[in-house]
């Protein structure tokens, strides 16, 4: 199955949480119907696809990075390789940014966001249409900073979480995140 049959099927099985979400999936459906090259970097108009990582510890907090160019408090992500699945992607950036070599997705799509990527490095304005998943780590302790990326690393609990990230998409997370752990779904 291609890249794009799989990421149309996982967007189609995929229930938004709410009425901004599901613009969301739209737009991504259409991206694909519409865009050859919607998972290449260089693809500006309307964007691209990216995937990112929520990662959590056996204690419910949340690792987050300082963005070095973006100044503000993030989860892990970043570009899709060549052929790689977003799932993969999403992951490869935990490991191997990260070093959370043992990390494991908590079901498939958890999230979904697009939002603008301001012009640098000779690249344009673009969107970044997200695809945002839900990791789980039991080496919390294993992380190391990549100070290419990142002013800062740290792990949070979801409460402080909520204060540095408190964009509505943020916070949607957030508080998926907080009901998975009430409900056990995730130990």
């Amino acid at each position: 199955m291609s890249r794009s049959a799989f990421l149309v099927e996982e967007l189609r099985a995929y229930e938004p949480a709410n009425a901004r979400e599901r613009e969301h999936r739209d737009a991504m459906l259409d991206l694909l119907a519409y865009s050859p090259a919607a998972f290449s970097r260089d693809h500006y108009v309307p964007g691209h696809f990216t995937a990112s990582c929520f990662i959590i510890d056996g204690d419910g907090r949340l690792l987050l990075h300082h963005h070095r160019r973006l100044d503000r408090w993030l989860q892990m992500g970043g570009h899709l390789e060549a052929g790689e699945t977003p799932p993969v992607a999403a992951l490869r950036a935990g490991c191997e940014e990260w070093g959370l070599k043992d990390l494991a997705l908590v079901g498939s799509i958890f999230d979904l966001d697009i939002h603008q990527i301001p012009a640098a490095q000779g690249e344009p304005d673009h969107a970044h249409f997200d695809l945002r998943y839900l990791a789980r780590t039991s080496s919390p302790e294993a992380v190391v900073i990549d100070r290419a990326e990142s002013n800062e690393l740290a792990w949070f609990d979801l409460d402080r979480a909520a204060e540095v990230m408190s964009a509505e998409e943020s916070l949607r997370v957030i508080e998926k995140i907080e009901r998975l752990l009430r409900e056990r779904r995730v130990s």
